[in-house]
Parts: structure tokens; C-alpha cells; sequence
């Protein structure tokens, strides 16, 4: 079966749904919707659709090798309220990622970044915590070892890749991040450890209903690949 057929038959993880609005858990490497600079003929939104077996909203976006917690809206006010909560910073999402080498405890990447050509920077801040670190005994470049940070990231702002992109330019980017990363680390994960997916995942988002005013906390659970990789950094912390 091929890629594109595997990605047809998914079956998304519903993680919240009401009248008003429906979360998944989206996998790795399928577009959330069609875009011009891709040729990909297959997306979350018509898939889930196709599920659900009504028309959805997209609200945001997650990039094609990122998983993690994709809301939609059920009805066009609906997703207007939440794209209004967005723009006001009303949203609070978490991420978990795996990046080359050994960071702070914590820290705050206040770095513009360009969105578009021929147009000036724009301001792009993120938090990140560190949650474990690790030094492993295999040798991927010219170090006998290979050290590993796994992170918890907080946006204040949404730019295109700003996650990849902020800890690239640190200098400490995302395993297995083909655009930004480390090819010869991203080489050595898919080839001697079996791991195939950039180690970036929207972990929770929440927020306050705009219809009933209930907090909601939606948590997205990890894949076999990440929960593998967590469980490295436990083993290490005991």
C-alpha cells in the first residue's frame, strides 16, 4: 500500500467534539488542506468530512510533519468566534519537540521572521521549557556522542514554521525536520533507529468556550514513535 493510499484510509482520533466544534489528533505527514505549493491530492479536511459526514471549518493549520491537536469549526460562526479568540491570544497551545543538543532550562526566542517575500520581519517570540535532556552513545557527525533536549513550547505568536525555524536558528533544530534540521541526525533516526517523522507534536490547546464559557483543555496523545522518544528521557531522569 503506498503512502497516499495509507493516508486515505485514516480514521481521525476525535478528541472534542460538540455542536459547535471538533478536534482531532492529526498524524504526521498529511497536509490539513490544499495549497498551492503542494501537489498533495489528499488532506485532513476532506477526510474528515468524510467522517463526520458534514461540511467543517478550518480555524488553523498544522504543518504536514507536525501532529498533534486540529480544531475546526462546525458551523462558519463557530469558526469565526475561534479565529477571533486567536487573534486576541485567547488560545493557549503547548508543543513537545526533540532538538540537537543540550539547551537552558528554559528560555524566550525573540527573533522576526520573514513571511513573505520582499516584506519586512515580523515579530515572532517563543517559550520554550526544558523537560529532559540526554547524551547518547551513538556517533552521527564528528562528536562520539549525540546530546538531546526534549522541549515544551509555548507561542505568543503563529508564524509560518515559527517553531522550526526559531530553534534552527539557535542552532538546536527539531529531529527530523527536512527543511530546517540536521540531515545527517535526521538520516541516522530513520535509518539506524526506525524513527520516520520530525519529532514535533501540538501536545494541548485551550481555552474558553465561546458558547458556554466552560474551559476546555484538549490533550492530544502521542504516537509510538514520540512516546518511544519520551520514554528515553524518563529512563535517563531516573
Amino acid at each position: 500500500m503506498n503512502e497516499e493510499s495509507t493516508i486515505q484510509s485514516i480514521v481521525f482520533d476525535i478528541l472534542f467534539e460538540d455542536a459547535h466544534f471538533v478536534a482531532i489528533n492529526k498524524p504526521k505527514n498529511i497536509l490539513v488542506h490544499r495549497t498551492k505549493i503542494s501537489e498533495d491530492t489528499v488532506f485532513v479536511l476532506q477526510l474528515l468530512r468524510n467522517q463526520l459526514d458534514q461540511y467543517i471549518y478550518p480555524i488553523h493549520r498544522l504543518d504536514r510533519p507536525t501532529s498533534g491537536v486540529l480544531i475546526f469549526g462546525k458551523t462558519q460562526e463557530a469558526a469565526s468566534k475561534l479565529s477571533e479568540l486567536m487573534r486576541d491570544k485567547a488560545i493557549h497551545k503547548k508543543y513537545l519537540a526533540m532538538v540537537r543538543g543540550f539547551l537552558d532550562e528554559s528560555g524566550t526566542i525573540d527573533y522576526p521572521l520573514v513571511t513573505k517575500e520582499h516584506l519586512p520581519a515580523k515579530e515572532a517570540i517563543t517559550h520554550y521549557k526544558n523537560l529532559g535532556q540526554i547524551e547518547k552513545d551513538f556517533h552521527v557527525n564528528r562528536y562520539p556522542t549525540s546530546r538531546y533536549s526534549f522541549l515544551e513550547i509555548i507561542l505568543d505568536t503563529g508564524r509560518r514554521h515559527q517553531i522550526r525555524r526559531h530553534f534552527a536558528h539557535l542552532r538546536h533544530p527539531i529531529i527530523g525536520d527536512k527543511r530546517y534540521g540536521d540531515c545527517k541526525h535526521n538520516k541516522y533516526f530513520i535509518e539506524e533507529l526506525g524513527i520516520k517523522r520530525m519529532l514535533l507534536h501540538a501536545k494541548e490547546m485551550s481555552f474558553t468556550h465561546p458558547f458556554t464559557n466552560e474551559l476546555l483543555i484538549i490533550n492530544a496523545p502521542l504516537d509510538e514513535a514520540f512516546l518511544d522518544i519520551q520514554n528515553w528521557f524518563e529512563g535517563a531522569g531516573q
